[in-house]
């Protein structure tokens, strides 16, 4: 049988819904729980691109918002994937999340690439507003076991 037998896949689903502080120290602590959270249940989407993506969202969320409201992290595992969304307290969309940038960004800037990032890696993204600003999120899929790295 080609693909994923419904045993090999996770049985259950779970969430976390994690306030995080709003500065530059969330982003280390972002990474460690949803690699902690993949790793733990043995859920099969990829933990270095769901730490990257995740990675991402936070520190985009913590360079483009002010104040000092928390923001929020939630991951949630299926048995088809996972879904991380972060919150924040501005409500205007993210730049170019869902559509191509009008142009590349400057390979010499250091900043301009997360979103480009998140498109590319995410099986998909977005953003929602929220009662209290926004939610940006990605799903990545379940990734069969005999095809995950050893």
């Amino acid at each position: 049988m080609n693909g994923l037998a419904l045993q090999d896949r996770p049985s259950a689903s779970a969430s976390w819904r994690i306030a995080l502080p709003h500065s530059a120290a969330a982003v280390p602590v972002a990474r460690a729980l949803v690699r902690t959270a993949l790793a733990e249940l043995e859920h099969g989407a990829d933990c270095d691109t769901a730490e990257l993506l995740t990675a991402e969202l936070v520190a985009n969320a913590v360079e483009h918002t002010t104040g000092e409201a928390p923001i929020e992290l939630v991951v949630e595992l299926l048995p088809t994937g996972c879904q991380v969304e972060v919150h924040d307290p501005d409500p205007a969309p993210p730049g170019d999340l869902t559509r191509p940038p009008e142009r590349e960004p400057d390979p010499w800037q250091e900043h301009g690439r997360g979103l480009l990032l998140i498109r590319a890696l995410s099986s998909s993204c977005g953003h929602r507003a929220t009662e209290s600003g926004k939610a940006v999120w990605f799903t990545l899929p379940a990734v069969p076991p005999q095809w995950r790295p050893s």
